[in-house]
């Protein structure tokens, strides 16, 4: 068995391959693929390992050998599936790999907007803090957790994980109903009651045709002036211009964005423009503590070696 894997570099480095490894009689390793290279580097493989290169009906048939496409991410819209079921492709994902650097995540960027550690940090290295009066400065709020409401959006394991700790800080949280379904499971609630009670929302939905610009004018003019909107999941789900307006006419408290519709953002984002302390941006880092990225790799060993062996894992062809 030949495998490939098509964009290594995108799981950093420091990780321990020795596993995947052994299950192949040979890995080809590439950083990156650019477009005009994926369909050499897949012609003769059976196995192709990538975790976000778009793999595309007229690629997957000129790729006659091709038995398993194995993803080190959850989400499957890089892949046509519909081209690898007719092709007798397997196609397998990776699942709760991450769940702790994401809450973690979620929980490290809500303390430092609550507890305005960027303000202070800048006030520090500006000097007011050595020309104040007092033994401490008070000039930025700070919130308890315990004093909020916590409102998620998408209840898989991410936003079960985060509800969690949510509820360990003392928080009174609102599960909301799926989106785009008109029912209201009991133990949920309807999405724009969670808008309008909510303190911090976390996002933790997929992004379909239901969840794409799920938050937009209307949903930002739903909630508290003071909420928090927390996006770890896909750029997709929020207007970027609608969330820099409402941060900027302050219809909404702050937000903290670690994700984009489009990655890199080498078009640029109106989130990227934005200049207020409000706003905390980061590089789709959420997923990827050492821990998370060594799991991932793991996970993609367990699910090679299940494919080899004839057992259904985490597949989704």
């Amino acid at each position: 068995m030949k495998a490939v894997f098509l964009d290594f570099a995108t799981m950093g480095t420091g990780l321990d391959l020795k596993e995947l490894e052994s299950l192949v009689s040979e890995l080809v390793i590439h950083e990156d693929s650019p477009d005009d290279t994926i369909a050499a580097r897949i012609a003769d493989a059976d196995i192709v390992f990538t975790n976000k290169i778009r793999l595309t009906r007229g690629l997957l048939e000129r790729a006659p050998k091709l038995k398993l496409i194995a993803l080190t991410a959850t989400g499957t819209d890089n892949i046509d599936t519909n081209c690898a079921r007719e092709h007798g492709i397997a196609v397998a994902n990776i699942r709760h790999y991450c769940t702790q650097s994401v809450v973690e995540h979620v929980f490290g960027a809500l303390l430092s907007l609550t507890h305005s550690l960027g303000q202070y940090q800048r006030s520090v290295r500006a000097g007011d803090w050595q020309r104040s009066t007092d033994f401490c400065m008070l000039h930025h709020p700070v919130r308890e957790l315990s004093s909020m409401t916590l409102g998620v959006v998408g209840y898989g394991a991410l936003g079960q994980g985060v509800a969690r700790i949510g509820r360990e800080f003392g928080m009174r949280t609102l599960v909301a109903a799926r989106p785009g379904s008109e029912e209201v499971p009991v133990g949920r609630v309807a999405l724009y009651r969670l808008l309008a009670e909510a303190d911090v929302i976390s996002l933790h939905c997929p992004l379909t045709d239901a969840t794409r610009n799920l938050f937009g004018t209307p949903e930002f003019k739903a909630m508290k002036r003071s909420a928090i909107l927390i996006n770890t999941a896909r750029g997709g789900l929020v207007d970027s211009q609608a969330l820099a307006d409402a941060l900027a006419k302050g219809e909404i408290g702050a937000a903290a964005v670690d994700v984009l519709p489009n990655e890199p953002p080498v078009d640029g984002d109106p989130l990227l423009d934005y200049g207020g302390d409000n706003l905390l941006v980061t590089p789709h880092i959420a997923w990827a503590t050492d821990e998370a990225r060594q799991n991932a790799i793991d996970e993609l060993a367990a699910n090679t070696r299940a494919f080899l062996e004839g057992i259904e894992r985490n597949r989704v062809v």
